[in-house]
């Protein structure tokens, strides 16, 4: 397998039929496209999602952080409680471990996060550092957003735009390099959209406006958060390549290095499966918080159909077998 996630057939056939026991209180388990379960707590639901930090280490508490939230929210949870397990190197110093800690602290903070418990070690093998976060949230049951729920006709919405992690990830994993090419003020640009990573915000106010269903796009983009929110509700999608916001740092950075934007990690970004005749509404509430929002496609009821219409064309749009990113790793 290439690395990246393990693709979709493989999980359906080895992992997700070796789940444990049943239980009547889970409402929603693991699945293709589902990144959080869902507990019944009787009036309040927890929300449960846990993701690894592996093609970052800088700002790797950053991201460790907001990633997991990132999910959490998509349920239309407020994130609560955090617990990191983190991976050291041999002869990793305590100023690693150090500036780890305070990256979470300080991004968890902003969030009203607790950091609750996790696990700490060196371990043989690694050339970086590597977190694993799992973070718990809660929200009232019938304020639940199931990430399985896209209906057909829901207009899609993207919030930010395209590759906004990875924009990111490049920026500073290759910043000398970078600056050589663009200069300096263009690099500290792309860097900065680190600070667009969350997407709590504009999925609390999509979730209390009504939505059928949201995700966010972490590894294969946003092409591939198309395809995992389509199969987990047995849909098709259309979208059109001019509507996605795409940021002029993320299309410099891509053609550079020659990577597809839509296929390029892309925490930060937000979809969001709406009702049509509130697509609108959410788009308008969305920007005027200062976040670029776009309504870029519609899920289908034929679910052969998963397509981009690119200059007046419309042509599969081919789910990525791993994430842009890897390739410059």
């Amino acid at each position: 397998m290439l690395p990246g996630k393990v693709p979709p057939e493989v999980l359906e056939k080895i992992v997700f039929g070796f789940l444990g026991a049943k239980d009547e209180r889970v409402i929603l388990k693991s699945g293709v496209g589902i990144d959080a379960a869902a507990i019944d707590f009787g009036e309040n639901v927890l929300v449960a999602s846990s993701d690894p930090i592996t093609g970052a280490e800088k700002h790797i508490g950053f991201y460790a952080i907001h990633v997991n939230a990132n999910d959490v929210a998509t349920f239309g949870a407020k994130p609560k409680w955090f617990l990191a397990t983190i991976l050291l190197p041999e002869n990793s110093d305590e100023t690693l471990l150090k500036e780890i800690m305070e990256d979470m602290h300080e991004n968890a903070k902003k969030l009203g996060v607790s950091i609750v418990g996790g696990h700490t070690e060196v371990t043989i093998g690694l050339n970086r550092p590597i977190v694993i976060g799992t973070m718990l949230g809660e929200v009232k049951k019938e304020k639940l957003v199931r990430s399985n729920g896209a209906k057909p006709g829901d207009m899609i919405i993207l919030t930010k735009g395209a590759g906004i992690e990875g924009t990111a990830i490049i920026a500073s994993e290759h910043e000398e390099k970078l600056k050589n090419a663009f200069g300096k003020e263009f690099v500290n640009r792309a860097k900065e959209f680190l600070e667009k990573i969350s997407v709590v915000k504009e999925a609390l106010i999509a979730a209390d406006i009504g939505v059928n269903a949201m995700h966010d796009p972490t590894e294969g983009g946003i092409a591939n958060g198309f395809h995992e929110m389509a199969d987990a509700a047995g849909l098709g999608f259309r979208v059109y390549h001019e509507k996605i916001p795409i940021a002029e740092e993320t299309k410099k950075l891509c053609e550079y290095f020659n990577l597809d934007p839509l296929a390029l990690i892309s925490s930060g970004s937000l979809l969001i499966a709406a009702p049509k005749e509130k697509a609108e509404e959410i788009v308008a509430a969305i920007q005027k918080e200062g976040i670029t929002s776009a309504i870029v496609g519609e899920f289908l009821d034929d679910n052969n159909i998963k397509t981009i219409v690119k200059e007046g064309e419309e042509i599969p749009l081919k789910r990525p077998e791993t994430d842009e990113i890897w390739k410059l790793f």
